[in-house]
């Protein structure tokens, strides 16, 4: 089941929550503005955090850094996370800021945090995206594959495909390590050594398919 905490003081969002008929519980929140527990596709329980600023309060929270210690503070408690800047006016009109502090601190969020950031438009649509997010993870869970969709292949393709994926393995090496060998079986058997003897497959390249192949899944 999902819960939809809000905390006390987003007194707009509460009202654009219960519009929508949506089920949430107000509290005081030490961290974040909005969190919302639920279960993953590995029916593990996850909490999402997420920081809510209008593009006001954000251009105020550049000045002290406090958007920088809050969101620090939520990414050391939760498992997931991301801000959301409300908004659509234009963020280099709104006030007498340099450009490039606004973009310094988007990018020291994004990359050196690497925290999410969604830009809405308007508390209504703070509100619909946290609906949608909501009702998302109610829904049973697949996992993604790491494969994209492809056409149905023929055997010769797939055992190209199949080595292509391997680590620093592109379609030239593939094949060559399938002319080589014979057969997708006899290059997981291969050893380091005779890994090497195809052209492309260096050293560091055998070493890395074999600790592929001898892992312990985790």
């Amino acid at each position: 089941m999902t819960n939809l905490i809000i905390d006390h003081r987003e007194k707009q969002l509460i009202l654009e929550l219960e519009k929508r008929k949506m089920p949430i519980k107000v509290k005081q929140l030490a961290l974040a503005d909005i969190i919302i527990t639920g279960m993953d596709y590995n029916q593990q329980q996850v909490s999402i955090a997420i920081e809510r600023k209008t593009q006001e309060d954000f251009l105020s929270s550049i000045i002290d850094k406090r958007i920088l210690t809050q969101l620090i503070e939520i990414k050391e408690h939760f498992q997931q996370y991301f801000l959301i800047i409300e908004g659509q006016d234009n963020f280099y009109q709104i006030r007498n800021f340099h450009p490039n502090a606004i973009r310094g601190m988007l990018l020291a969020i994004a990359l050196d945090l690497q925290i999410p950031i969604i830009q809405t438009r308007s508390i209504g649509d703070t509100a619909a995206l946290i609906e949608t997010l909501t009702k998302r993870l109610e829904k049973p869970k697949k996992p993604i594959s790491l494969l994209s969709k492809r056409k149905p292949l023929t055997l010769k393709e797939q055992q190209e495909y199949l080595i292509e994926s391997l680590p620093g393995i592109g379609v030239l090496t593939a094949k060559s390590l399938l002319s080589h060998f014979k057969s997708v079986s006899s290059i997981i058997l291969a050893s380091e050594k005779q890994l090497q003897e195809v052209p492309g497959v260096g050293k560091l390249r055998a070493k890395e398919i074999k600790n592929l192949f001898n892992a312990v899944y985790q």
